[in-house]
């Protein structure tokens, strides 16, 4: 059983994703974290981020086995996650490395902005998380400020719509809801809330 979980920044698709793997007992791949590290490995190098060639380079010489979970959280790593994330470049080099976490022989649950749509566009089930701009700015503010960094909530507001439209309007995988993907509105939804909804929803299409 393959499952897509796409959806906006702070929308609570990894944390749902992640759920539903220990409930499924299914591997679980946070793409994002993709692009994070590679965000990390541009800013590093100091690479002109819109140096198509050399960031997909550094996409294709990540080393997954040492990723800084704490670095690639930043405010600054996911901004830059969204920069070089519209490049086709960077997103060829990693769509292999994707697809093939999707074909263990169990199944897998990939969370993203284009797995139901590119990368797992014949995956069993597939949902599409999403929330209110203002509320999906506040929960990545809260989360933000209890590492300690500092930024304010008019800030983050703005850097939320902004990379919503850079996501929605890239060339290449736009992310926007898979035709069959059911869609999840967590704007109202505790957490135990929208983990119940989730896997409700799974058990149902695997029942059809």
């Amino acid at each position: 059983m393959i499952i897509a979980v796409d959806g906006p920044l702070a929308s609570g698709k990894g944390t749902i994703a992640r759920a539903l793997a220990a409930h499924f007992d299914l591997p679980y791949l946070d793409t994002g974290s993709l692009y994070r590290a590679t965000g990390v490995a541009v800013l590093d190098a100091g690479i002109d981020p819109t140096d198509e060639a050399a960031c997909a380079r550094a996409a294709r010489t990540l080393d997954l086995t040492g990723i800084d979970e704490t670095r690639i959280r930043t405010a600054e790593a996911g901004a830059m996650a969204s920069r070089v994330a519209a490049l086709p470049a960077v997103r060829k080099a990693l769509y292999e490395l994707q697809r093939d976490f999707a074909t263990q022989p169990g199944g897998a649950i990939l969370d993203g902005r284009d797995i139901g749509t590119v990368i797992c566009p014949d995956a069993d089930v597939k949902l599409y998380i999403t929330a209110a701009t203002e509320t999906r700015a506040r929960r990545r503010w809260s989360e933000l400020a209890a590492r300690g960094e500092t930024i304010t909530f008019e800030d983050m507001l703005a850097q939320t719509r902004e990379r919503d439209l850079r996501d929605a309007e890239r060339a290449d995988a736009p992310m926007r809801p898979a035709e069959d993907a059911t869609l999840l509105d967590t704007s109202s939804l505790s957490i135990d809330a929208a983990v119940t909804d989730a896997v409700a929803i799974v058990e149902k299409r695997q029942k059809t």
